[in-house]
């Protein structure tokens, strides 16, 4: 892949990186706090700059309290999702995904639930939001139940202009190099609850709070899951030219429809930010890798034997064509990208 960064793009760096070293705070300083009004700006949510999207979750997992708890946790994500969970001291129960849109099934979901369960983590998987989204938030609200959004591919998604994070109680971005947004690492928390944004924001500098030069430590769990003043720097110019990299990817997207009918289709009003462009039992000539894998399941790497039909159909029958910022043949139409990708 090509990681969005130009020439322009570096001198602003430069220049934000010059205010960094006179500044004489190379952490916790101006920077992260423009990052997080620029990001908290884009999705209309309290933002609480991280170290990954790992410890996002963990973050939110900690603030509500799940040890001894069962959260449930959709097989079809990346480990991190579970292993969150098991820091923080909970039970992860693996729930079915869907085949229509790759993410938690609401079905599978009510099939797991016990008296046990704390939490819900739903996974916006290739830069879309789960079609059941709503579905789900209405169940865990019967139910008494968290629910958290793990948001790590979901930069530039909406549904009918509420941005990934606005359903659950919170959510987690990843800043990872290969993520829309890339700044090598880091992550942004991302609530409606005022309360717990104040947390987050004391529970990633070791739960420390200063007062009139004094140091408390009200938050007894917190450690050290900052990101310096150069990293929120790179966030702040990747920030600024967002805008440019969503539409180049719908731009080729936009293609991609006239060419690949098999593939995940949106309900109404929803926009994806397209960090993959998934399709289904296609012969292609390139590709850019599965959302996950047969082994990455969850349950598979704890060497559970569960059946979730769908997330094993799923990791046998989709793949994701180019649609990485840069990709060298994005400027061709249609007609010949369908004869470069289709044999």
């Amino acid at each position: 892949m090509v990681i969005p960064f130009d020439e322009e793009c570096r001198k602003r760096y430069y220049g934000l990186l010059d205010k960094v070293f006179d500044s004489n705070m190379w952490s916790d300083g101006k920077m992260q706090r423009q990052f997080e009004s620029m990001f908290e700006e884009y999705c209309g949510l309290g933002s609480c700059a991280v170290s990954s999207g790992g410890t996002g979750l963990i973050t939110i997992l900690d603030y509500i309290g799940i040890e001894g708890k069962d959260v449930v946790v959709p097989a079809n994500t990346f480990w991190a999702t579970a292993q969150a969970v098991k820091k923080c001291g909970g039970n992860v129960v693996y729930a079915d995904c869907n085949r229509d849109d790759l993410c938690l099934s609401l079905e599978s979901l009510k099939n797991v639930v016990t008296p046990n369960t704390k939490a819900v983590i739903v996974v916006h998987i290739g830069g879309h939001i789960a079609f059941q989204i709503e579905k789900i938030k209405e169940f865990c609200n019967q139910n008494s139940i968290y629910l958290i959004e793990d948001c790590a591919h979901a930069h530039g998604a909406d549904w009918n202009g509420k941005k990934a994070g606005s359903w659950g109680f919170a959510g987690s971005y990843s800043f990872y190099a290969t993520k829309t947004l890339p700044l090598g690492e880091g992550g942004m928390v991302v609530s409606s609850n005022k309360k717990f944004i104040e947390f987050a924001k004391k529970y990633r500098n070791y739960g420390k709070e200063v007062i009139e030069g004094h140091v408390t430590y009200p938050i007894k769990n917190g450690f050290n899951y900052r990101i310096n003043e150069m990293t929120a720097a790179l966030g702040i110019v990747q920030m600024e030219q967002f805008d440019r990299i969503l539409e180049w990817k719908r731009c080729l997207a936009e293609k991609y429809d006239k060419v690949f009918e098999n593939r995940v289709h949106f309900p109404e009003g929803m926009t994806s930010g397209y960090y993959k462009y998934i399709v289904f039992d296609y012969e292609l000539t390139e590709v850019t890798g599965q959302v996950f894998g047969y082994d990455d399941l969850g349950y598979r790497i704890e060497g559970k034997s569960i059946e979730l039909p769908n997330s094993e159909w799923v990791v046998k029958h989709h793949q994701c064509v180019p649609i990485f910022y840069g990709w060298d043949k994005a400027e061709l139409d249609s007609e010949e990208l369908r004869k470069c990708l289709v044999r």
